[in-house]
């Protein structure tokens, strides 16, 4: 067998046995066929509720 030969039989053994690309995970798990629901969907907004008077609020 000469290393030309060997050579190639080397490149067809190492495409055999090279890993597949994989898939990303992350991709997979966050697609939906639809968006997901919030888990605060309360089917609407809620009322405004004000404060008794001289409460007050700050952020």
């Amino acid at each position: 067998m000469s290393e030309v030969e060997y050579e190639l039989l080397m490149d067809v053994v190492r495409t055999a046995i090279a890993p597949e690309p994989e898939t990303d995970s992350m991709t997979r798990l966050f697609s939906f066929p639809y968006p997901p629901k919030a888990a605060n969907d309360n089917h609407g907004a809620w009322p405004l509720i004000p404060f008794p008077d001289g409460w007050s609020a700050a952020c």
